[in-house]
């Protein structure tokens, strides 16, 4: 199916919490406008960050470049085991120099929603990882321990509640995706995100569709399951 028609059965009443202490709050994932259903190519503005910054395409959706690494480096605190072994499959396995009892103090990156690339599928890592906006609007989906689900919007409007920085925690799973800036256009959405400890594809885990069944109710899953990758 088409994402254009996968994302139009979308439903628009998930409550969010942005902490447990907070009320409800009212939000909307809205579906993706057609003209941001992913392309063969991307428009040339858009093109011209990725090679400006020079990006290339994620594991998760979206683009992505590196842009520090910290050269402290720290006893691992997680298991020597990498966390999901197709998540390794997929990116042709682990560094070489690769040492499963250290890890690097934090680590950087670009990662950029485009029109050809808007959405990025729902994964977890076990460390904790801070968003800072740069430009556009899209979407973040979590799914907490226990199955609380949480959406918000990030972008320059804060009078509306738009985000321009936020947490992942650990465990969490995560996606998002790309909206419009405007009435009829989005030139991407830019974010850095931050790495405490630093990223290891060891640490990283894509959702199934199984495992969200078993973390969400039905009429939830419905609503989810286009931002599920495998």
């Amino acid at each position: 199916m088409a994402l254009s028609s996968q994302v139009s059965r979308l439903q628009s009443h998930i409550c969010i919490s942005p902490c447990e202490n907070q009320p409800l709050v009212s939000s909307h994932l809205t579906p993706l406008p057609h003209h941001l259903s992913p392309d063969d190519s991307e428009p040339p503005n858009v093109q011209a960050t990725i090679d400006a910054l020079g990006m290339e395409p994620h594991v998760e959706g979206g683009y992505f470049v590196l842009t520090d690494t910290s050269t402290t480096m720290i006893a691992s605190p997680y298991p020597p085991t990498p966390l999901s072994e197709k998540t390794i499959a997929l990116v042709g396995g682990l560094a070489p120099d690769f040492d499963p009892a250290l890890r690097r103090l934090s680590s950087s990156i670009f990662y950029y929603l485009t029109p050809a690339r808007p959405i990025g599928s729902f994964h977890r890592n076990r460390s904790r990882i801070h968003h800072s906006w740069h430009r556009g609007r899209g979407c973040y989906v979590l799914i907490h321990p226990g199955g609380r689900v949480e959406s918000f919007i990030v972008g320059p409007d804060l009078a509306r509640g738009e985000r321009l920085q936020w947490a992942v925690d650990g465990g969490v799973w995560k996606a998002s995706f790309l909206l419009a800036s405007g009435p009829n256009h989005s030139s991407g959405l830019l974010v850095s995100e931050t790495v405490v400890p630093g990223f290891e594809y060891a640490d990283h885990e894509f959702l199934s569709h199984q495992h969200c069944a078993e973390l969400v109710p039905d009429h939830l899953l419905r609503q989810l399951s286009w931002l599920v990758k495998h």
